[in-house]
Formats: structure tokens, C-alpha cells, sequence
């Protein structure tokens, strides 16, 4: 079941513990004393509506969010060019969420390479 997460004021990441970069993330965080909204997307899965508001908060097209080399896109026959596909595909299989994104306020950056969150200071 998916979420209508909204990206309310100040700081959220979009987090998997599982994954270094996106620890990586939420520790310079922590050394900025930034103590963000953590989403769990993998428990908390983002719904279409939240995708979409993430996307425009970006600025990118859908496919930048994808992990359109995970065997598991190419498994779905998903067209990347297809916005509301790529969409639709992370709504129902949340590890395909690019991961660390990183919200502050009104802006969002991917956290690949971690430096791209100094964007946000």
C-alpha cells in the first residue's frame, strides 16, 4: 500500500537504511545539526501524487528517480520515455526510488554523490 507523503517545510530525506548512500546522507545531516523528516520509502512507499510532487520539486523528468539499471525495471518492460510509467512502476516497487533524495523546503536534490546535498545549505 502506498502513501501520499507531503513535503511539508524544512528538511525531509527519503531514506533506505540499507543502502551507504543514503547513511552517508543522513550523516552529514546529523554533522550539519539538521535533524530531517526521515521517510522510510521501502516501509512507507511514496504514491503516485507524491512521486509527481517530487518530480516538479526536483525539476527532472521521472526516469532521473528510477533506478533504471535495476534488473527488476528491465524485468517490467518499462518504457523510461514514459513518465507516467516510470511513475507507476517506483508507486508499486518502491526500490526502484533513486535513493537519497533529499527535500528542503521547496527544493529536492539527489543524494548521488552525497556532495550534491550541499546544494540545499
Amino acid at each position: 500500500m502506498t502513501n501520499s507523503i507531503v513535503f511539508l517545510p524544512g528538511w525531509t530525506i527519503l531514506h533506505n537504511p540499507r543502502c551507504s548512500k543514503s547513511r552517508a546522507a543522513l550523516g552529514l545531516l546529523d554533522e550539519k545539526d539538521i535533524n530531517p523528516r526521515v521517510i522510510e520509502y521501502m516501509d512507507t512507499p511514496l504514491d503516485e501524487k507524491a512521486l509527481r510532487e517530487l518530480v516538479q520539486l526536483l525539476g527532472v523528468e521521472p526516469h532521473a528517480i528510477a533506478r533504471t539499471k535495476e534488473p527488476l525495471f528491465q524485468e517490467l518492460g518499462i518504457d523510461a520515455k514514459d513518465g507516467d510509467a516510470v511513475l507507476k512502476a517506483i508507486a508499486e516497487n518502491p526500490s526502484l526510488l533513486e535513493r537519497p533524495i533529499v527535500v528542503r523546503d521547496n527544493r529536492a536534490v539527489i543524494g548521488r554523490p552525497t556532495e550534491a546535498i550541499q546544494k540545499l545549505f
